[in-house]
């Protein structure tokens, strides 16, 4: 299914002759023609508008803080992605903004006039906006965090219980009958061994010369599986050192091994918690994660909105009339929306665009670029004759 792409568009009422919203709404709705998306009204309420200066500063701001929320929501959706092991259907179900799919948040979007009171300052509204998308960013970074933590230490310790004689615990392998206890010999010290099986002969026939005072004959098999065989080697004390050096050089894995008393119980016990912890922080992270999505889209289409609104201001100036259109269209009719956008529009921004001799919008030469630039408008975006904003949301 082809994703959507999203436009917020901001024109004057004068784009119709009556000067009526309705009108002007439905104007804009012909121009982008149903062949290449649908237009919703897109409501945005009137701001406390403060000085010219404090408006550039803040069309400055969030712009910064609209890219700071679509990293959010886009690191929130990569985590749902990787908790749900890449299941787009399951994925696809956690990702619904105040209980609702994200086209029709979009497509009935009212400003929460409750947590954000239109009446601040624009300013504080921002503000607010910032600390509640690092609120989300940190929340849902810790859980995920605690998440992959526990997942990792269960995997170290069904590794530990599963893995090969070369890294698995030796607690269920090995019966302490049949070792040397440490404290058993004044001088003597056992060894264990892990060889890989292609390399067994070759161990058979060198072990004892490895360095001095290797008992002979003290090699003993204790366990096998497909890749490593196990062996108990007897040494001197005071070579031991050495010995296991020299294992080392051969490409031979050392084991250390403990006996405790009710160690193989604690083990399994410690599995089991393990995964108990596991299953009970995915769960945690999981929900949180949906949560977060919800929160992190929701704060971002605020910015956009404020965005819409400060740039409206800038472009079209007071008294403020003014229409907001939310255009969905897809990946194969974008650019010919945009298209016909600004072949309707471009005259909005006045000397901003040259034209040929036929009328129509040609590209901006290096000196308007960077007229643009110094008035605040560049930014890193594509300047528009006409308040426009595309986004898409992961």
């Amino acid at each position: 299914m082809s994703k959507s792409s999203f436009f917020l568009v901001s024109l004057p009422t004068s784009i119709s002759p009556s000067n009526d919203g309705d009108e002007a709404l439905t104007a804009l709705r012909s121009v982008v023609s149903t062949d290449n998306g649908t237009t919703y009204p897109f409501s945005i309420p009137s701001f406390k508008i403060g000085t010219l200066d404090a408006l550039v500063q803040q069309a400055d701001d969030l712009q910064k803080l609209e890219q700071g929320c679509k990293g959010v929501v886009e690191k929130v959706a990569d985590s749902l992605k990787n908790i749900l092991e890449g299941d787009e259907d399951k994925i696809a179900d956690q990702k619904n903004v105040n209980d609702k799919p994200v086209d029709h948040y979009l497509q009935s979007f009212q400003w929460n006039k409750v947590k954000y009171r239109a009446e601040k300052p624009i300013s504080e509204l921002v503000d607010m906006l910032q600390k509640d998308i690092a609120s989300i960013d940190n929340d849902v970074k810790t859980k995920f965090n605690q998440y992959n933590s526990t997942k990792t230490s269960l995997a170290s310790a069904l590794r530990s219980r599963t893995g090969n004689l070369s890294q698995k615990s030796l607690t269920a392998v090995v019966n302490p009958k049949n070792l040397l206890a440490p404290d058993a010999s004044e001088y003597l010290q056992q060894h264990l061994i892990a060889v890989p099986k292609n390399q067994v002969k070759d161990y058979l026939s060198s072990y004892e010369s490895l360095c001095p005072m290797v008992v002979p004959r003290s090699s003993q098999e204790l366990a096998k599986d497909d890749e490593f065989s196990l062996f108990a080697v007897t040494v001197f004390k005071k070579h031991s050192a050495e010995f296991v050096h020299k294992v080392r050089e051969r490409r031979w894995t050392p084991r250390e091994w403990k006996f405790n008393e009710g160690g193989r119980e604690a083990e399994e016990a410690e599995q089991q918690k393990l995964e108990k912890d596991e299953r009970r922080v995915w769960g945690e992270a999981l929900r949180l994660g949906r949560t977060g999505y919800s929160d992190a889209v929701m704060a971002w289409i605020h910015v956009l909105a404020l965005r819409v609104f400060v740039e409206t201001v800038l472009r079209y100036g007071l008294p403020l009339s003014f229409v907001c259109g939310l255009v969905k269209t897809d990946k194969k009719s974008v650019e010919k929306a945009k298209k016909n956008l600004d072949g309707a529009y471009s005259h909005l921004g006045g000397n901003a665009f040259g034209r040929d001799k036929k009328g129509r919008v040609t590209k901006d030469d290096a000196q308007t670029a960077n007229e643009l630039q110094v008035s605040g408008h560049a930014g890193g975006e594509d300047y528009n004759a006409y308040v426009f904003y595309q986004f898409e949301i992961a």
